[in-house]
């Protein structure tokens, strides 16, 4: 089919939602990560690669808590929501487990951070950081964006989500002057999240009629079990995500954790320019199955995504220079194996989740995450002793293309294609 073709199929009335969904997902895209790259040049160059390095040490480590919190809800109760959205009673049930849910696990969370923070030399140094970065968790669950994505109503998402990061710009560059203040970097980006996350929970009993209520503990307890195998998944994930910036930590300083997470934050943007497409595909492959369109959509991502980090390879030095300054030059090369990690992602992510799953298998979809989890962690531990920022980028190419080899398989191995 041809790309003309494509955009007539969006315009139907058969997809007319989708397209307006996916339309509000890359608004909000496009602005997200335009907000941030404006303050990123300021803070690497005010903070330096020290600072800069500690501060996303300390959002790595709090993102373990994050995932804890989150609990695969943005997997299960996105799936829940969309398969129930007609049932008013149903839905205020299921938004109301799941927020009891994700208040313990914030509980629990900020027990262990308090323990971890104030026992660990390593942590107690600087243990302010970690407690306004654990601001983001608390954003996090108390901003349900599974609920929208679920109702398939994601302009609110983009509202929201661009005004947590004007409140985050307007912030840095108000108070950030001198390397002392990397300490309030994660306070402000908490900031914006709560604040979003306290008119999303208006705007969803207001706009939406849903009502928190304690429903019975049965219920509740469906919910949790229910999202265990999407939970184990997204923990397998975080081992080769935040993992890299935690272990090179641990391991090799601070420093060498600010040259890969400016890197590294390049590669998530890139990622996230598919993330409108996953968002939007994944409730409806839920709710439709249809095999014919998702092949569709994951040819053009083919060809977009090849283009793009060809000229991510290509542009590295200039893209570094530009974004973070001459100081960051060792991030360059880190960029390019990221970048080959990035053509590997995008068909799994694809193939994972609005694929696999929803069409029964999500052990090959969870399952593959989990191998490639366990590979990644042990090559992690192996390679400590002599660790440093272009071995972990190259243990991100080989652990994603486990986890796409063995989404691929399952999808021969039933048929799926």
């Amino acid at each position: 089919m041809r790309f003309r073709d494509l955009i007539s199929v969006l315009k139907s009335e058969e997809y007319r939602v989708l397209a307006e969904n996916f339309l509000s997902l890359s608004t909000l895209q496009v602005l997200v990560y335009i907000l941030p790259f404006i303050t990123l040049p300021y803070l690497t160059r005010v903070l330096g690669v020290y600072n800069y390095g500690l501060v996303n040490f300390a959002i790595a480590f709090n993102t373990y808590f994050l995932i804890l919190t989150d609990y695969g809800f943005n997997l299960s109760a996105v799936r829940e929501i969309s398969m129930n959205r007609d049932d008013p009673e149903r839905i205020s049930e299921i938004f109301s487990s799941v927020m009891i849910i994700k208040g313990i696990l914030a509980v629990i969370s900020f027990s262990i951070l308090l323990a971890l923070v104030f026992m660990v030399p390593r942590f107690t140094a600087t243990w302010p950081i970690y407690i306004f970065a654990f601001g983001l968790v608390v954003g996090n669950v108390i901003s349900p964006t599974w609920f929208y994505q679920g109702m398939e109503r994601m302009k609110y998402i983009t509202l929201l989500n661009v005004l947590t990061n004007v409140i985050f710009v307007a912030a840095i560059f108000l108070f950030i002057k001198k390397p002392s203040d990397y300490l309030y970097v994660p306070l402000f980006q908490a900031l914006g999240t709560i604040t979003a996350g306290v008119i999303s929970q208006w705007i969803i009993r207001t706009r939406f009629n849903v009502k928190f209520h304690l429903p019975p503990w049965r219920t509740v307890y469906e919910a949790f079990r229910d999202s265990t195998q999407f939970f184990l998944s997204r923990v397998s994930v975080s081992v080769y995500t935040s993992s890299n910036s935690f272990f090179l930590g641990l391991f090799a300083g601070n420093m060498a954790v600010g040259y890969y997470s400016a890197a590294e934050k390049l590669y998530v943007a890139a990622q996230g320019l598919y993330s409108p497409l996953m968002q939007v595909t994944y409730p409806y492959m839920a709710k439709t199955r249809n095999k014919i369109f998702h092949r569709r959509v994951l040819r053009y991502s083919l060809i977009l995504n090849t283009i793009l980090c060809a000229g991510i390879i290509i542009f590295a030095p200039t893209i570094i220079g530009i974004l973070f300054g001459a100081q960051y030059t060792p991030s360059v090369n880190v960029l390019r194996l990221l970048a080959v990690a990035l053509m590997v992602v995008i068909p799994s992510i694809l193939l994972g989740y609005p694929f696999l799953a929803v069409l029964g298998q999500q052990r090959y979809a969870n399952g593959s995450v989990m191998i490639g989890s366990v590979a990644h962690l042990l090559m992690l531990l192996a390679i400590s002793p002599f660790i440093n920022i272009y071995l972990v980028a190259g243990l991100v190419i080989i652990t994603e293309t486990i986890v796409l080899s063995i989404r691929i398989y399952g999808i021969k191995k039933h048929n799926l294609w």
